[in-house]
């Protein structure tokens, strides 16, 4: 299986709709004010409803293409991009902590949340039941002298 192959079927209607999104970003990107592009977003729109009913799939499949094509012959140079959006500006900077930090915590910053702190020794204690349960106890380790 090659690099980037879907791992389930795509219907038509959605990579139609997958279409339509990826243009009207691509108009986000052309046009700054707002008025213009609503503008363009409404014909872009209509250009889609004027083909909605076509129940013929050979002709469908081919809009299709035409318009990959077409979206691909006017997509933007520079395309906006949302700033934890893979390419935007923030992706992947907030580092999200692992849970194994709050172990370390001193017991001062533990005692200002006690009722957290609480439910997450006694959710704990039920994991380590639950793993013993289904896997057994851990083998003791003997020490030689």
């Amino acid at each position: 299986m090659s690099v980037g192959t879907p791992l389930y079927l795509i219907s038509h209607t959605q990579k139609v709709c997958s279409l339509y999104k990826r243009a009207l970003r691509n108009l986000e990107s052309w046009y700054d004010r707002r008025d213009v592009f609503r503008y363009e977003a409404v014909l872009l729109r209509q250009r889609f409803e004027e083909n909605r009913d076509v129940k013929d799939m050979r002709i469908a499949k081919q809009l299709l293409e035409k318009g990959e094509q077409e979206l691909f012959d006017k997509q933007h140079y520079q395309p906006k991009k949302f700033p934890n959006s893979p390419g935007g500006t923030a992706y992947q900077r907030e580092v999200i902590p692992p849970d194994w930090v709050l172990d370390y915590w001193h017991p001062l910053e533990k005692a200002q949340y006690p009722e957290y702190f609480a439910r997450r020794e006694l959710r704990k204690k039920q994991f380590i039941e639950m793993w013993e349960e289904k896997y057994g106890k851990p083998p003791k380790e003997e020490t030689h002298h």
